[in-house]
């Protein structure tokens, strides 16, 4: 997605029913910085406006005559961010696959609008971030960290780690050479990691992104080891490993 560095947010509303329409019209109206380009009942004209680049987020219904909202999806391929609104809850899973910030069931009520809107604000945050670091000129970046380990201090090339591993009171480093066992915290050591070379995937695992083999069923293989996914850091997983 290719956006200008914006503080507001484009949307516009795709759905076949009129009071849906005029209702999510109305709560785009109430937010200060989300702007409403078009509320449509043709998933096409929609569609012809998300190719202009102008749209930043969809409110997209799932039944739609003509063309259905997965359908919708994958001919959109990601060029904006989407909260799905429906009365049907069996899309949900099939909308998330194609990374849908949330997913709203019908009757839809004022403060769920609200936190649907706050995911997507959070992620396109993430992306004007993202384009920001981009632009900038790249900072030499160091190819080691540091940890502390018994009564020494040990020296971590980051292309020899494949993941960390929060034990209780411990951080176990498990790399090319073997594990390495540290009391320093997970935040500390997340901190310290290049954030465009490694991701956390859950409270307690932190992974390579060059050393993940695949991902299925929440659940990323590293090394030979199946690794849980939490919800909490699936999104931010996604946005580095989208096909």
């Amino acid at each position: 997605m290719n956006k200008a560095i914006k503080n507001t947010i484009n949307c516009i509303v795709v759905d076949d029913e009129p009071l849906a329409l005029a209702l999510l019209s109305d709560y785009i109206a109430r937010i200060p910085h989300l702007h409403l380009i078009e509320a449509t009942s043709d998933p096409l004209v929609a569609l012809d406006l998300a190719k202009t680049d102008s749209v930043d987020l969809i409110f997209l219904d799932m039944q739609m005559p003509e063309l259905n909202g997965l359908q919708f999806l994958k001919i959109l391929q990601k060029r904006c961010l989407v909260i799905v609104t429906t009365a049907y809850s069996q899309y949900a899973l099939d909308g998330y696959e194609h990374h849908v910030v949330d997913y709203l069931l019908k009757p839809i009520t004022l403060d769920r609008f609200i936190m649907a809107v706050e995911k997507a604000e959070e992620r396109f945050n993430g992306m004007l971030q993202k384009h920001k670091i981009a632009a900038a000129p790249a900072p030499a970046l160091s190819q080691h960290i540091f940890v502390k380990t018994d009564y020494r201090i040990v020296k971590i090339n980051l292309d020899d780690i494949y993941y960390l591993e929060g034990a209780r009171d411990y951080v176990i480093i498990n790399t090319v050479a073997g594990q390495v066992l540290t009391l320093q915290s997970m935040k500390s050591l997340e901190e310290l990691l290049p954030a465009n070379l490694f991701v956390r995937v859950h409270k307690s695992y932190i992974v390579a992104l060059n050393k993940i083999s695949f991902i299925a069923r929440s659940r990323v293989s590293v090394n030979g080891h199946l690794l849980p996914i939490s919800d909490t850091f699936k999104d931010k997983l996604f946005e580095f490993v989208k096909p």
